[in-house]
């Protein structure tokens, strides 16, 4: 199963960690995979490469596992704009989660 957690600090979302394989499928067919990997990689490039942030990304290919921190000082807009993505990758994957419930599991942390 995979898990997505994502940490909060009040309301404001800091970041996630993502790990473990769905099990849906073989590798290289599982589409619950595909979809989280996909969504995890779209957050990381718009926060790093589109809007130049400098989020933290720690990537451990042996528990496939990935982790993305938010940074804490952020101006209103960007703060603004972390908060959209990291909240609709949320709803996505919460989404997911309804349709393969058995595949990945969405939590929430402080």
């Amino acid at each position: 199963m995979t898990t997505v957690t994502f940490y909060t600090e009040g309301s404001r979302i800091t970041g996630f960690d993502a790990a473990g394989h769905s099990g849906y499928a073989d590798a290289g067919g599982d589409i619950v995979c595909a979809a989280v990997t996909s969504t995890v990689r779209l957050i990381e490039c718009v926060l790093n490469d589109v809007m130049g942030l400098c989020a933290s990304v720690k990537v451990d290919e042996r528990t496939a596992s990935i982790s993305l921190r938010i940074p804490g000082s952020l101006g209103q807009t960007a703060e603004s704009t972390c908060q959209t993505l990291l909240t609709g990758m949320m709803v996505y994957l919460t989404g997911l989660h309804g349709e393969y419930p058995g595949y990945i599991e969405v939590l929430e942390a402080e």
